[in-house]
Order: C-alpha cells, then structure tokens, then sequence
C-alpha cells in the first residue's frame, strides 16, 4: 500500500443493531464514529470514500471486518455514510481511495 490505490463498488451502512458491540478489531463500534468495514484492509487504514452520484466524499478509519453481503465492498458507519449520502439511500456506488496506511495494526488473538 505505498501508492493510494483506489477501487470502486458498492457501500452500504449499519448502524443500531451494532452501536456498543466489539468490531473484529476489538474497538467497539460506534455509529456516529467515521469508521467502516472491510473484508481486505488492514485495521487503521484511512481511506477516502467518495459517493460517485454526488461527489461528496467522507475519510473513515477501517476497525470492522465485512460487508458480508454479495457485491458490496465497503460498510460505513451510520455517522459516515450520512456524511455522502441520506440514509434512506441505501447501498451505494462508492471510489474508495487508500490515504494513509501508516496507523495500520493487527490484533493477536
């Protein structure tokens, strides 16, 4: 990851059903964070999550592992996702930029 790479797919948000609980990285999640999920990037990874329908864009901090559902690249946090787009949205098509890999960590579990 020494050059921003960038990817495009689809995001989607979650929210309440999660808020309190641990993440795979062993913070706990919290909706109104700037954080999201991915099922390849290391934990702590900053990544610019850009909304391809209207340009806006949010940076979010990678501690969840997921989405787990087929076709989508990326879950954001509630708080995120607001940030680009209403929540009623849904599911995105999103450009995932790599900014910043130098926070990265792995947990021993």
């Amino acid at each position: 990851f020494k050059t921003a790479r960038t990817i495009k797919g689809k995001a989607s948000w979650y929210g309440d059903y999660f808020h309190g609980k641990k993440t795979a990285s062993g913070e706990k999640y919290n909706m109104y964070n700037l954080t999201a999920a991915s099922k390849t990037l290391p934990f702590g990874t900053i990544v610019r999550v850009k909304n391809l329908d209207n340009g806006r864009s949010v940076k979010v901090k990678i501690n969840d592992r997921g989405p787990y559902v087929e076709g989508r690249m990326i879950d954001l946090s509630r708080a995120a996702f607001k940030k680009i787009a209403s929540l009623g949205a849904g599911v995105l098509n999103v450009e995932v930029t790599i900014l910043d890999t130098s926070n990265t960590f792995r947990y021993k579990h």
